[in-house]
């Protein structure tokens, strides 16, 4: 196999890292936000995370795009018929989660009554009229789905881990810039 089709692309493999440090970034903000006292900081880095979560969602979607039209690699051939199975259901299930908290916050906004207003400049459209229980839910399902994509982050990472370290195969790197 020659080493283009053994690789993704360099869109793919930029998209994919700026989506993992725009992931790590929002829930780590998402924490230290959480607990901040109402104040006009707190409101500065609530603005903030609602524009990187947005971020996050336009590249998702750029993501989602790129991939249709852009075959990523084959896994690796001695991988049992039930490790390519949950490779594919845990790519498919970190897609679904970032749109899912992506969704969350969006309608979480817009039921607590703070619409988002993208980068300062371009107001977003509430999906919800102002309901505060339903904030309130809304506000524990963003956070419960934040954990389990922590969760499944951490997975997904010890996986290409784990096959760099034992399985001595190119999952990971193949998913490292180029050099040369």
């Amino acid at each position: 196999m020659d080493r283009s089709a053994s690789h993704y692309t360099a869109t793919a493999i930029g998209l994919h890292w700026l989506m993992a440090v725009l992931l790590v970034t929002l829930f780590c903000v998402g924490l230290y936000m959480h607990e901040l006292p109402l104040s006009p900081w707190k409101l500065h880095v609530y603005s903030w995370h609602k524009w990187a979560g947005v971020t996050a969602l336009l590249v998702l979607l750029v993501r989602l795009a790129w991939r249709a039209r852009h075959r990523p690699p084959e896994l690796p051939a001695s991988m049992a018929p039930a490790a390519r199975l949950a490779t594919h259901a845990g790519h498919g299930l970190l897609y679904v989660l970032v749109f899912a908290i992506a969704l969350s916050g969006w309608l979480m906004s817009s039921a607590k009554g703070f619409q988002t207003v993208y980068l300062g400049v371009l107001p977003i459209p509430d999906l919800l009229d102002k309901n505060k229980a339903l904030g309130e839910a809304l506000q524990q399902l963003h956070q419960a789905l934040n954990f389990l994509l922590a969760a499944l982050v951490a997975a997904h990472a010890a996986a290409a881990v784990k096959h760099h370290l034992f399985d001595k195969d190119d999952v990971l790197t193949r998913m490292l810039p180029r050099r040369g």
